[in-house]
């Protein structure tokens, strides 16, 4: 890594932003620094804060002529803290939130720094969505970049099956638009390859008609029901229709206002439903969910589509503590659900969670090669969301998640979402697959010194 130590450049550097230029002892520069995970330190030698297209342009080819390492931060959520960078410049996007929906064509642009919250805020003020994550303060960019799945994507897919095209600053500086028609082989890559190829400074997505309300909500059992309740579930789901969604999350009781308060910090399993379609034909088919076993709480009902998106904020605020180890799942055998619940039971902080999304349906009809991301046969995504405060628990927690990861293996299909990732680097492979050589020759192609590395990375051919 090398910084400049040319003030003169710098100085040209900054009167060529429309944003602010910061350095360490700045106003601002701790707080723009500091991204989602608690764990993640870094110092950049400066932080570009980006109003617009033509300031991306300048940092990333004073980036380029510097020879300086490149972070880019969308909204900063981002497990492997890849957003930001020590000594190098980071390019800060949050401030470029803009959010423009046609409620005519069903298509929305969407900028770099805005959140699922800014999306889905504007979307349904006209009854529209596209799918996307579980989290409102994720950041639209990389959850897109990475593939994107959340209680829609059954239904309509993956966020980069609903996406038409892109405008991409890359590495030469140039800003290109990417689709099915123009570049479309970046428009290939971007979709599934992470932040490999550019600077997105617009995403085009496609919209679909859903809610304001829809059916949904938790019904909450006890731990030592899992084994039990997740084989439901599992047989449940087998053959559900696509607009049913139901995933599984084992952990200690949150303090919910549904739940009784000796259950709270207490083992449980809850069972996350959704549905993407007409709510009387959608309790009808929730109904064996809701109707098994001796559950504790059952909060199934009609809820705001954006609301719902927000329902798992508060166990994944900011600042705390993270560490996640991820599997994909081509079904849910016997011993894994086995093995999960088993390290459910001693889960190393309040914090932690384990839980089983379930995918297929639409997203499962697209060719694995039509698009970077490659994971179409996945049933089920696992993640272990690791979360804890204190730094002393640092090598328990990590431990424990390493090890739980190692467990599950052999159930799992060798395949990981890239978002849930959390190392620097060595899963690049589990992230892309067969996808991956591919992929390298398009990075050969747009970035071939390799400027965007703090990613996933793929290596350019040579």
């Amino acid at each position: 890594m090398t910084t400049p130590v040319d003030d003169g450049a710098i100085d040209g550097f900054r009167e060529g932003l429309h944003g602010e230029l910061l350095r360490p002892g700045d106003p601002d520069y701790d707080e723009t620094r500091t991204i989602w995970n608690g764990m993640i330190d870094k110092r950049p030698a400066l932080i570009a804060r980006s109003r617009g297209v033509a300031d991306v342009i300048v940092a990333v080819e004073f980036a380029r002529e510097q020879e300086m390492v490149l972070a880019v931060r969308g909204a900063g959520h981002n497990i492997a803290g890849n957003a930001v960078c020590d000594d190098g410049l980071m390019l800060d996007l949050s401030a470029m939130q803009s959010v423009r929906i046609d409620p005519g064509a069903q298509t929305a642009r969407v900028e770099p720094g805005a959140t699922l919250g800014d999306f889905d805020h504007e979307a349904q003020a006209f009854g529209l969505a596209t799918p996307t994550g579980i989290n409102s303060t994720t950041g639209i960019a990389g959850l897109t970049l990475g593939g994107g799945f959340g209680w829609l994507t059954r239904r309509y897919g993956m966020t980069v099956d609903n996406l038409r095209s892109v405008d991409i600053v890359t590495a030469d500086g140039e800003l290109r638009h990417a689709s099915e028609t123009e570049n479309a082989d970046l428009f290939w890559g971007i979709r599934g390859g992470g932040g490999n190829f550019g600077v997105v400074t617009s995403f085009e997505f496609d919209l679909h008609e859903v809610g304001p309300e829809i059916l949904s909500g938790p019904i909450v059992y006890a731990g030592e029901d899992a084994r039990d309740v997740i084989r439901h579930v599992r047989d449940f789901n087998e053959d559900a229709p696509e607009e049913a969604a139901v995933w599984v999350v084992l952990r200690k009781a949150p303090p919910l206002p549904f739940l009784p308060e000796d259950v709270h910090g207490v083992g449980v399993v809850l069972v996350v439903t959704f549905y993407a379609g007409d709510m009387v034909e959608g309790a009808e088919v929730l109904a064996p969910l809701r109707e098994y076993g001796d559950p504790i709480a059952d909060a199934v009902g009609p809820h705001q589509y954006a609301a719902f998106q927000q329902a798992f904020d508060p166990l994944l605020t900011e600042g705390s503590r993270n560490y996640w180890k991820s599997h994909n799942f081509s079904e849910l055998s016997d011993d894994a659900i086995d093995t999960a619940v088993e390290y459910a039971a001693d889960l190393p902080s309040a914090l932690s969670e384990i839980f089983f999304a379930q995918l297929g349906g639409a997203m499962a009809r697209v060719p694995s090669d039509a698009t970077a991301y490659p994971h179409r046969d996945a049933e089920y995504a696992m993640n272990v969301h690791t979360r804890w405060e204190d730094p002393a628990m640092d090598d328990e927690c990590i431990a424990w998640s390493r090890a739980f990861f190692d467990a599950m293996a052999p159930h799992a299909t060798g395949g990981v979402y890239a978002n849930f990732i959390s190392e620097a680097t060595g899963e690049e492979d589990l992230a892309y697959g067969r996808n991956g050589d591919r992929l390298a020759e398009i990075k050969a192609e747009y970035d071939p010194e390799n400027l965007f590395r703090l990613n996933q990375n793929v290596e350019p051919a040579r």
